[in-house]
């Protein structure tokens, strides 16, 4: 059986993720608009209705701003992300983008990868993502037997 090729794919801001944000967030004021336009009067839960809104869609600005970049790599045998092992899961394939979590020693991400940003790459990178790491790779040396 023949593993996938080596793969180097840079990772940045999503801009779908961004779409995404933006489009819950506009949902969001859309009902907040419909519930103070068939109120009777504004008041108080609504100006906090409203203030709720603000902060969440500037949190949800700040997060897609400060995203996670680097480069998610497959050497043939193991995946790394900015030079650590690790491992890659698929938990969405749209075929033009995929979300995948992305598990190392010490943390974990979440990366929402688009064929736009490296196109020449992304056959690769699919192929990779579902091939299986080979298991010596991950778990280094083995231990030395008891006697």
């Amino acid at each position: 059986m023949h593993n996938a090729p080596a793969v180097t794919y840079p990772v940045g801001r999503s801009h779908l993720a961004g779409a995404f944000l933006l489009g819950a967030w506009l949902a969001g004021a859309a009902a907040m608009g419909m519930w103070t336009a068939e109120s009777a009067g504004p008041d108080w839960r609504h100006a906090a209705g409203w203030a709720m809104l603000a902060v969440v869609g500037f949190a949800a600005l700040q997060q897609w701003r400060s995203s996670i970049s680097g480069d998610l790599a497959w050497d043939g045998s193991a995946w790394r992300w900015q030079q650590q092992a690790g491992t890659v899961a698929v938990h969405l394939d749209l075929q033009r983008v995929m979300l995948l979590r992305w598990e190392g020693e010490s943390a974990g991400y979440w990366l929402c990868l688009e064929r736009n940003t490296a196109a020449a790459q992304w056959n690769a990178l699919r192929r990779a993502v579902y091939s299986r790491a080979i298991p010596d790779a991950l778990q280094g040396p083995e231990p030395a037997a008891k006697t």
